[in-house]
């Protein structure tokens, strides 16, 4: 479907959203060693370096998701990802995540930006019905982020992740095109 294959550049003020692909792959790579970072995404897998390459490289081909790399427009830096995935065509819905790098200078609005751009792509370019999401409840901040671009609760699945010896519990969010947008 040509919505995402190749995703579109995406501005917003402080951040340049560009197709992820193999230009990406020291930041994606840094990324999948920080433990930090594989905690939140809940990433038990160990990846190899040719593996990231080759899943960078198919990007550009993958039909039904976007993959965007989060730049910083001031000094070119990038510091995460953002996604589309699971394109359902009948129900109108895709999935949404965004995973940004441990050293992202978390609680300057980045995430925030993103998410909304890529909500407002999905909403009024893409034109999906519904936008759904999980994240860990370990993770607050990303919690916040969400409800404050309009993603609501919906629900919970309990014991979800299994990390460091504990069930961990995921927050099911959603949000609809007729919902606001803060």
């Amino acid at each position: 479907m040509s919505f995402f294959t190749p995703p579109p550049v995406l501005t917003t003020p402080r951040l340049r959203l560009e197709p992820l692909g193999p230009q990406h792959l020291e930041e994606t790579w840094a990324g999948l060693q920080n433990p930090e970072s594989r905690r939140l995404t809940g990433t038990h897998a160990n990846f190899t370096r040719r593996q990231a390459e080759e899943w960078l490289a198919g990007l550009a081909a993958t039909d039904g998701r976007a993959d965007w790399a989060i730049v910083l427009a001031s000094d070119g830096s990038h510091i995460g990802e953002v996604v589309l995935n699971d394109y359902d065509e009948d129900n109108s819905s895709i999935g949404f995540r965004i995973a940004l790098n441990a050293d992202a200078r978390f609680g300057q609005g980045y995430g925030t930006e993103a998410t909304r751009a890529v909500v407002g792509h999905a909403f009024d370019v893409i034109g999906v019905h519904r936008i759904g999401l999980e994240v860990y409840a370990f993770n607050p901040r990303a919690q916040r982020v969400y409800q404050k671009v309009g993603f609501r609760v919906e629900g919970r699945l309990r014991d979800a992740l299994h990390w460091n010896g504990e069930w961990i519990d995921a927050v099911v969010m959603g949000m609809l095109k007729t919902d606001p947008r803060p």
